[in-house]
């Protein structure tokens, strides 16, 4: 019996976080210049999201304040995280009136697979007609423009919606495995694919080797030779053949586990500053343990410096036994920040992971244990975290987090690093004037 042909979606929101701003203010976002950014870190700020106007003058997207040329008249919204989660949101109750959640598949804040096989028949239309429909309503509902890739299997549906679709006058692209060598054989650059990156391309340009067509003709043992076990994906995918499906997907459980943070700090910090910064995330994290009642017996850190005038460093730290008490983690990572921090050069970048986690009941302590202390302690933070899931973050703080240098108190009010604009009645604006 022939295998059913599957039909997959790859939906993306255009400059998502401009898009909702901009409907947040009823404009529109193809006829109105503007950045998401927070101007108060100065010139250098990132923008998160330009409108697809600027794009269209040849502003990139992820640009810095300093970069958009000073003719051009712009105006500013300030980070909302909390209301681009809340819009997010909203999209995906769109897809559920249409899709199970079994076949939702949310690959970022702005961007989901949806195998829409099954529904096909049961709408009586076609995949291109379905996907559109879906566009339609994100934009009538939320304001929001879309585009979509479609795809006989998952990795066709996001090239067709990385590559295909930026070029069609409606933002849709359609790819099968035959339509994709027709015409992404001899693409260029390789780094357009989803999977290669700029490491990847080097590599294989070595070999001569600077399209799809080229990866699927390349002899197999040199790519084994160079990328292991991963040439079976890459030769895979350079003829558009993708087995993954959604189910595996939904069924697939990760070997270890891992909780990790990472920020990029506000300005140039001294030594003794990013110590400071590092206790902090040391001792958040091990809160986040609690939350998740897990324990960890390693703790990696990575220090990356300013204007990466010297190579970041690293190291990582075993416990000598498995545990979430800070009283513990904290100062081996206070020991191990000392060993590896170059002290003489500014730091920008601090990085930590609770590695290998597992649940709390594997929890073991040595014969000398204290065990009253160790539960006084566990009780202790429980009780913050109850505090804090109830109050708010900042609720209760610690003394390093009134600190100068200490970061903690200000990223309790953001989400992924960035402003959440939890009290925003209103967009706060600002209009920046052409010189």
């Amino acid at each position: 019996m022939e295998e059913q042909q599957r039909t997959y979606f790859c939906i993306d929101m255009k400059t998502f976080y401009a898009s909702v701003e901009c409907a947040e203010r009823n404009l529109n976002p193809f006829e109105t210049n503007l950045v998401v950014a927070d101007p108060s870190r100065g010139k250098n700020a990132l923008c998160l999201a330009i409108s697809p106007k600027l794009k269209a003058q040849g502003i990139h997207n992820r640009c810095r304040l300093s970069d958009i040329p000073k003719s051009i008249q712009y105006e500013i919204a300030l980070p909302r995280m909390q209301l681009y989660v809340d819009y997010a949101a909203d999209i995906y109750e769109l897809y559920l009136n249409y899709f199970a959640p079994e076949d939702i598949h949310v690959y970022s804040i702005d961007e989901s697979f949806i195998d829409a096989t099954e529904y096909l028949k049961m709408y009586r239309t076609d995949g291109i007609s379905l996907a559109k429909k879906m566009m339609n309503e994100i934009a009538e509902h939320l304001h929001i423009p879309s585009t979509a890739g479609i795809g006989t299997n998952l990795y066709l549906a996001k090239i067709a919606l990385d590559i295909t679709a930026k070029k069609a006058k409606d933002h849709l692209g359609y790819l099968d495995e035959e339509l994709f060598q027709k015409t992404l054989w001899d693409h260029e650059p390789l780094t357009d694919f989803w999977g290669i990156a700029g490491g990847t391309a080097r590599r294989l340009y070595r070999y001569g080797i600077t399209t799809m067509r080229g990866i699927a003709h390349a002899p197999e043992e040199l790519m084994y030779k160079n990328f292991g076990i991963n040439a079976e994906l890459m030769i895979d995918h350079a003829w558009g053949r993708e087995t993954c499906l959604m189910q595996d997907i939904k069924n697939y459980k990760s070997k270890s586990h891992s909780v990790s943070f990472s920020q990029i700090l506000p300005r140039d910090y001294e030594y003794e500053e990013a110590k400071t910064v590092m206790t902090e995330m040391a001792i958040h994290g091990c809160l986040e343990l609690y939350r998740r009642h897990v324990i960890t017996k390693s703790v990696w850190i990575g220090i990356g410096y300013s204007r990466d005038e010297i190579p970041g460093t690293q190291g990582s730290v075993k416990l000598h036994c498995a545990t979430q008490l800070s009283s513990l983690i904290q100062p081996a990572v206070d020991r191990k920040f000392e060993e590896v921090a170059v002290r003489t050069v500014p730091i920008r970048r601090l990085a930590i992971a609770f590695m290998d986690t597992r649940d709390e009941g594997c929890e073991g302590y040595d014969l000398f244990t204290d065990w009253e202390r160790v539960e006084k302690e566990k009780a202790a933070e429980r009780a913050v975290l109850e505090m804090k899931d109830r109050f708010g973050k900042n609720a209760v703080l610690r003394g390093v987090n009134l600190s100068k240098a200490g970061t903690q108190k200000e990223r309790n009010e953001m989400i992924g690093g960035h402003r959440a604009g939890y009290d925003d009645e209103r967009a706060a604006r600002q209009t920046v004037h052409a010189v």
